[in-house]
């Protein structure tokens, strides 16, 4: 196959533990040729969807930490995205406009014969927080709304509630609300903008000390170990972008339950790969547009994870 990745500038890639470094590199192993775009390059010229691409070649022994680890294979040049074997959609957020956007074209795309993973379509609509109504069986109690006084309502009931916006990544913007929290107005107001924005409320779990564990969905079927992201003493976040520490442990029975349930709700909806974060018994987002963690559970594992999603994505594009 000729795969094609929408991805970030390779330089700003961390390759020692980057996911889809991780995925370049299975698919590579297995024969695959490789090229990359950026969301920026795909446009629409006459109709037709179309991208300023770059082959690349990985590098054997190369130093991860490092950035040589790629070469060149081809100068850039514009082609059809139908003219991939299979398009990798692995831009990270923010999810802004642009990114909504480059959906579109991807989906677009489609209709002219691309074979897209994660779909345009899927991951527009399909927002990562709001994305577990759909699984109430397995959410804390749960209140989205930019009205203050449902807010302070939810807070009197719960006693302790974390609050978040419904765009933030990497735990950025995440407050949690004890009982007596003397700045609730204010952290109301600002994350809210006063009234102006919808947020997210929810129970405080206070099962995050044993980690946020993350549960890859590949292909439709749960990868069978989770990383469990442990918060920093003195930390509601368990994000490793907020210095949470990740073991890989294995599914759980209610892990495994939640799996899949989710895997059959989302069967044929264009979604190859799926991270779920669960908290205790309970599902807190439901991660579509660039899942990570492949490469700790893989290195704490011995499972591969990036070579389960190549054999899942051959399967997919029907190579």
């Amino acid at each position: 196959m000729h795969v094609l990745f929408v991805i970030d500038p390779l330089l700003s890639l961390k390759a020692y533990k980057d996911s889809s470094v991780a995925m370049m590199r299975a698919l590579a192993a297995r024969g695959h040729d490789l090229s990359v775009t950026h969301q920026g390059d795909l446009y629409i010229d006459e109709g037709v969807v179309q991208c300023v691409a770059k082959g690349i070649s990985l590098v054997d022994g190369a130093d991860l930490h490092g950035h040589a680890w790629w070469r060149d294979r081809a100068s850039a040049e514009s082609v059809p995205l139908s003219g991939f074997d299979a398009i990798v959609m692995r831009k990270d957020p923010p999810f802004d406009m642009e990114y909504v956007y480059s959906t579109h074209l991807l989906e677009y795309a489609q209709a002219q014969g691309a074979r897209v993973f994660n779909s345009g379509a899927a991951i527009r609509n399909h927002p990562e927080k709001l994305a577990i109504t759909e699984f109430a069986q397995f959410t804390s109690p749960t209140l989205v709304t930019r009205d203050m006084h449902r807010l302070r309502a939810f807070h009197a009931l719960h006693g302790d509630v974390i609050v978040k916006p419904l765009d933030g990544m990497g735990g950025t913007g995440i407050f949690r609300l004890r009982e007596q929290e003397y700045n609730l107005g204010s952290i109301l107001e600002t994350l809210t903008e006063n009234g102006n924005r919808t947020i997210m409320a929810q129970r405080y779990i206070p099962e995050i000390v044993n980690g946020d564990k993350r549960i890859l969905l590949i292909g439709g079927k749960p990868v069978p170990y989770a990383l469990a992201r442990i918060p920093l003493a003195g930390e509601t976040r368990g994000n490793l972008a907020a210095g949470g520490r990740g073991v890989a442990q294995p599914l759980s029975a209610r892990d495994r339950e939640i799996a899949e349930a989710v895997c059959e709700r989302l069967q044929g909806r264009g979604l190859l790969l799926v991270g779920l974060d669960v908290i205790g018994d309970y599902v807190t987002e439901v991660n579509v547009t660039s899942p990570t963690c492949f490469v700790e559970i893989t290195e704490q594992t011995g499972f591969d994870v990036g070579d389960c999603f190549a054999v899942a994505l051959e399967q997919a594009a029907g190579a």
